[in-house]
């Protein structure tokens, strides 16, 4: 009779059934990373929302933006929608747990920045709420979920779905591609800045091709603008205050 496999077994055996699949579902990251490289080195910014373990594994992502990976660069804007308790709290006690991440997407998103939402199940309705927040906005809305079908991964312009049923295996693999994107836009990012160089305010140059790395990427996403600084102000008709700075 076989004894019975150790949770340490059965764990890794759970992870590994869901390596191969994962491998394929992984290969949109090099265009992902090159994309978010762009977007970042033109001045735009990536918003990342999550619950729970997805929370904790956004603002991983967002830590990597803002200081580094691997080598020393420039910094970039990437903000962890749960991580500002305050603001989080308010909207939910005024609008309702739904509207957390959407009150915060229309708040901090700027048409042409990037939306990641993460979700092992891609059913959240804060994250189905943020993907529709975001699609008003004009962001590119990406998700990383478990297996798809799902909610989620029907409303975001694409999505890296897990195809493993167990939702620890599926938050491992979400650290992965993390790793991965950051990793992926940070390989990129030399050839953005040498696409960028000289055109006015340091702004991708539309159709410039990024030596392969950018070759799935999508055409429509818009160009996004200078870097923002100092405070921007937005009234309720949307119409940015006169004379601020950005």
């Amino acid at each position: 009779m076989t004894p019975p496999r150790s949770l340490l077994e059965e764990h890794l055996a759970g992870l590994a059934a869901a390596l191969p699949s994962y491998r394929r579902a992984a290969q949109r990251l090099p265009a992902w990373g090159a994309e978010l490289a762009r977007t970042l080195a033109g001045g735009g910014r990536l918003l990342v929302a999550g619950n729970g373990g997805s929370a904790a594994e956004a603002q991983h992502l967002t830590a990597e933006l803002v200081g580094k990976l691997r080598a020393d660069r420039q910094p970039f804007s990437a903000i962890a929608l749960h991580a500002e308790t305050s603001a989080l709290t308010a909207v939910g006690n005024d609008y309702g747990y739904d509207q957390v991440f959407a009150r915060q997407v229309h708040a901090h998103g700027r048409p042409g920045d990037i939306l990641l939402l993460l979700s092992t199940s891609g059913r959240s309705q804060n994250l189905l709420q943020a993907a529709q927040a975001g699609h008003q906005v004009g962001l590119r809305c990406w998700a990383l979920t478990g297996p798809a079908p799902n909610p989620l991964a029907g409303l975001c312009h694409e999505t890296l779905a897990v195809p493993a049923p167990d939702g620890q295996i599926v938050q491992e693999l979400h650290l992965v591609t993390s790793h991965l994107l950051c990793e992926y836009a940070e390989q990129a990012l030399p050839v953005v800045l040498a696409a960028t160089a000289g055109t006015p305010e340091g702004l991708p140059v539309a159709g410039v091709p990024l030596t392969g790395l950018e070759a799935e990427v999508p055409t429509d996403v818009p160009t996004t603008g200078p870097v923002r600084t100092g405070v921007e102000v937005v009234p309720e008709d949307g119409q940015q205050v006169e004379g601020m700075r950005r």
